[in-house]
């Protein structure tokens, strides 16, 4: 079973560095009719360090590690991608896909919104919030980060695995 997913790709803001070389992935509904699912799912396909609760308010990405967030609760407007990016509405069984270095926060949400987050291989994350100027090792770092063996939502299938190669 598939569900229906978009795709998009953020550059260097000057401030959120992004990951102008592997795409965001958006999975509408993929956990829609079970949200209880979405972390034991994460975890079966190896995106794991999971935890439950909701997105900072604030611009900020992860260097060293990509992220999943599945919606379990609620509705958000997420803005991805620095601010300059876009913002993404999303709701219970939306499935968001960030690679290492994209820019997230929280826009606005309801008041049960609840969201899992996980990473590939139960990488530990940083949380940076962005540098104006020249970022060389940050960049480097970024470009690094170990590309996933898995799909969170599809193991061995999925966009994941199709699209950031």
């Amino acid at each position: 079973m598939s569900f229906a997913y978009k795709l998009f790709t953020f550059e260097d803001d000057g401030i959120i560095p992004n990951n102008p070389k592997l795409p965001v992935i958006l999975y509408f509904g993929a956990f829609k009719n079970h949200p209880q699912e979405i972390e034991p799912t994460f975890n079966l396909n190896n995106w794991r360090n999971s935890w439950v609760n909701g997105v900072y308010d604030y611009h900020h990405y992860h260097s060293n590690a990509h992220e999943v967030l599945g919606v379990r609760a609620g509705t958000a407007t997420l803005l991805i991608g620095g601010k300059l990016g876009q913002l993404i509405e999303v709701k219970t069984g939306d499935v968001l896909v960030l690679p290492a270095g994209t820019g997230h926060k929280k826009v606005s949400s309801s008041a049960d919104f609840e969201i899992v987050g996980a990473y590939p291989d139960g990488m530990d994350y940083n949380v940076r919030k962005g540098e104006t100027g020249v970022k060389p090792d940050v960049l480097k770092e970024i470009h690094s980060v170990k590309k996933p063996s898995t799909d969170p939502v599809y193991g061995n299938l999925g966009q994941v695995l199709q699209r950031w190669t």
